[in-house]
């Protein structure tokens, strides 16, 4: 016959599982930089506010990658981005944008 710990021992683990999910929903998940991604936040990061170079805080994915597809096809003038964006290919520049676009905290959250 069985005493019931198994069951006691699910129930204590749902519960504390149950008891653990709003914390848990609320810490960032860090997704990880497409490579070549990393290397704009060091111009365009939280350091870029106030400065001649644009943050690129809560702009769009669609936004960023339109603005890179400029500077790659000469459309936009720039001393160093023209040269960057020749560098990375539709695809690459579109999971560059899309990374860029997330929050802050997901891009840079501590795993």
């Amino acid at each position: 016959m069985k005493d019931g710990r198994g069951r006691l021992s699910a129930t204590v683990l749902l519960a504390a599982l149950a008891a653990a999910a709003p914390a848990l929903a609320d810490t960032p998940v860090q997704v990880a930089a497409p490579p070549g991604a990393a290397a704009c936040s060091g111009c365009h990061g939280p350091a870029a506010l106030g400065s001649a170079i644009p943050s690129l805080e809560n702009h769009a994915a669609a936004d960023i990658a339109v603005q890179m597809q400029a500077f790659r096809n000469g459309e936009r003038s720039a001393t160093v981005m023209g040269r960057i964006a020749r560098g990375f290919t539709e695809e690459e520049t579109r999971a560059i944008a899309e990374w860029l676009a997330r929050p802050e905290a997901e891009r840079h959250a501590q795993p």
